[in-house]
This record gives structure tokens, C-alpha cells and sequence, in this order.
């Protein structure tokens, strides 16, 4: 069984939700229809004549890249320009792009996860927050009888987590008062006389992205026919999600040493580093792509280094007066998500039962040369 195009991208913002993206980001559907089933998924970093046809070579009827094909509106779809003439091939192949930019930069586990495990930052935290997970309170009355196995099934779902903490919840014992109406066929009591019942008032919290499954699960180990229970939505600040990562190095490097992690990890010839190279460094930031504009976060946050691509000359003198290093790798370094997406999309299509594979794209678009 094929996945349609539809599924497959569901899968991919499960992952990578579209709302995470920063604003005005060009993400999502750019060319072609997920109307389709997919044979092929190729994931690739930039969308290039190569890669296109790598995918034609393939068999490929989707492309998820992270830079987008289409990043300014057209004036026109001339086929006689080098972009048109790529849009051009990719219709007549019906080949679908989809674009997982500042999404996947973003999510958990997601750009930034990948490039802090690989430098070896332990608890990483976002270098910029962009906005947090709303929280909401769940209160729900259920029978003594049902008490354990309902909450069991709202802890489960994965509601009750505060922090390093889970399992988290209030019960309370006291007495519901009820009275079934005609035609009821109540758990407890008789149509048409009031009944008390010695119930369990459970309290716990749960984030937004888990509402629908939780409320789901309460209900299906609920044994009334109509539950009563509120959900209030917190004041209180959920889980943070930014761009970049900061955090300590599980082990302290010298700037040197660190830049040979970061050659290999990321499966560069070079790198541009600005600072002492026998600095030691504990603390490390990142950020997939052009870091520039997160020089001062890094420096706020106490990183003795940032790894970031796309650093100009002025920045580069900033920081070093700045007291920060830098070990710039170049914007291909990005190129991580291309097997890191291929696998976890892989992954959850064939657990869903889908023949459709997944690709990472093999060409190197990286543009410069080091000689």
C-alpha cells in the first residue's frame, strides 16, 4: 500500500508542526499536489537541478527539502530561465516539493537537536525563544470504582508532566449529585430519582499537543454515559520552543579540539573559526543556517562559543571583542537533516503500514569550493 501525498506530509508535521515556523516563512506545499499516492519521498537540503534529477532517476514523486524553491513571488514562469526551466522539469515529472524550514529548525528533536548532539551539548535550551506550549488544567469527577483506571489512562496519554516530573495529579474524594433524565441508562443510580455518588476529583495538566489525545483516552476509560469534567487553559508558560540550542558541553574542549567535532559531525573540509583556538571551551551554542543576528543571544546566555554559518566580517570582529569564539562550518552544514529526516519519515511510514520509502538526496549542493 502506497501513502497518499496527504499522509505523508501529516506524518512530517506531526513531527515538524507548520506552526512552528517563524513568520512569513516559505514553507509547506510549493510546487505540484500531494493528491497523489507517493511512491518515493526524496529529502534533500536544497532543490537543484541535480537533485531533481536524482529524483527522476529514482522514481521519486515528492521532494521534502529544507530551502525553499520559491522564496520571492514571481513575476512570471518563464521555462527559458534556469529556475523556471528547473519548475518546468519538476510538472512534467509530476514531482511534488514540500518545504520544512524554520519548522524543523525549531521542533524537538528537530535541526538544532541534531547539531547540539552532535557537538555534545547536554540539556540543550533554545538559544532564541519563539513561543511556548500552552498548558491546560483537566479536572474530571469519576466513580471510586473507576478511579485508578481513568487516571491511569489520562497519565498514560501523557498528560500529568511538570517539568522533570511526570505523573503528576491531585485526587480528592466527595460526592456528585446527578439526576437521569428519561431514556438514560445511567452507570450508577435509576432514571427519574437524584442520586449521590462518593466519586474521585482528579486534577492534572497537560500541553495543548496532547488535549485531543488525553480527553480521548479519559473518556474511553470513563464509565458514564455523560462525564463531567473542565479543561481551563494556564497562565502558566508550557514547554519553550526557539532557534538554536545553548548548553555545557558534556565534555570541555578546547576550541581546537572542538572544531575537529564539529569537521566531522558535520562532514565539512573547513571551517572559519574567529578566537583563540587553545581557548577551553564549556559552554556552546548553535544554529543551523546564517547565525549572525545571534551573536548577542549567545553572548547574554554565557556561550563561549557559537557554531553558525553565514558570519560577515563585521559580526566576526563583534564577537572577538565580544569575548566569543566562533566555529563556522558554512549553511551546507544543514545537510544533517537529509538522512536524520529520511530515517525518522521512513520509520513512521513503514509503522503505519505504507510500501512508499523514503530517500536521502546523495548530491552535495554545497555552492563553494575550497581549494
Amino acid at each position: 500500500m502506497l501513502a497518499k501525498g496527504q499522509t505523508v506530509i501529516q506524518l512530517m508535521e506531526k513531527f515538524a508542526p507548520k506552526a512552528l515556523a517563524v513568520e512569513n516563512d516559505k514553507i509547506g506545499l510549493q510546487l505540484g499536489t500531494l493528491n497523489k499516492e507517493i511512491t518515493k519521498v526524496l529529502v534533500a537540503l536544497d532543490v537543484t537541478p541535480e537533485v531533481v534529477d536524482e529524483a527522476i532517476a529514482l522514481g521519486a514523486n515528492l521532494i521534502i527539502a529544507h530551502h525553499a524553491i520559491i522564496f520571492r513571488p514571481l513575476a512570471n514562469l518563464r521555462t527559458d530561465t534556469p529556475m523556471g526551466s528547473l519548475y518546468e522539469k519538476l510538472i512534467k515529472h509530476d514531482i511534488a516539493v514540500y518545504i520544512s524550514h524554520t519548522n524543523l529548525d525549531v521542533a524537538e528533536g528537530g535541526m538544532n537537536d541534531w547539531m547540539a548532539d552532535l557537538v555534545g551539548i547536554t540539556n540543550a535550551k533554545p538559544l532564541e525563544e519563539l513561543q511556548n506550549e500552552k498548558l491546560y488544567k483537566l479536572i474530571v469527577y469519576v466513580p471510586k470504582s473507576h478511579h485508578q483506571s481513568v487516571l491511569d489512562a489520562i497519565l498514560a496519554a501523557g498528560a500529568g508532566s511538570i517539568g522533570n516530573y511526570s505523573h503528576c495529579s491531585f485526587n480528592a474524594e466527595g460526592t456528585g449529585t446527578f439526576l437521569p433524565g428519561e431514556g438514560t441508562t445511567p452507570h450508577i443510580g435509576t432514571p427519574g430519582k437524584l442520586e449521590r455518588a462518593e466519586e474521585m476529583r482528579i486534577e492534572t495538566v497537560l500541553p495543548e499537543s496532547l488535549r485531543s489525545k488525553t480527553i480521548q483516552a479519559m473518556l474511553k476509560a470513563h464509565p458514564y454515559e455523560e462525564v463531567a469534567y473542565d479543561l481551563y487553559l494556564l497562565e502558566q508558560k508550557g514547554k519553550a520552543f526557539g532557534l538554536g540550542r545553548i548548553g555545557k558541553l558534556a565534555e570541555p574542549k578546547t576550541l581546537a579540539e572542538l572544531t575537529e567535532v564539529v569537521k566531522k559531525g558535520f562532514d565539512v573540509p573547513a571551517v572559519r573559526v574567529v578566537g583563540d583556538t587553545e581557548r577551553l571551551v564549556k559552554k556552546a551554542a548553535v544554529l543551523g543556517g546564517s547565525g549572525s543576528r545571534y551573536i548577542h543571544h549567545a553572548i547574554r546566555q554565557g556561550a563561549d562559543v557559537l557554531i553558525t554559518g553565514d558570519i560577515d566580517y563585521h559580526t566576526a570582529h563583534d564577537a572577538l571583542m565580544a569575548g566569543l569564539t566562533i566555529i563556522d562550518p558554512g549553511h551546507n552544514s544543514e545537510k544533517i537533516m537529509k538522512r536524520e529526516v529520511a530515517g525518522l519519515l521512513g520509520r513512521m511510514l513503514a509503522d503505519s503500514g505504507s510500501n512508499t520509502t523514503v530517500h536521502a538526496s546523495e548530491p552535495n549542493t554545497e555552492p563553494f569550493r575550497f581549494l
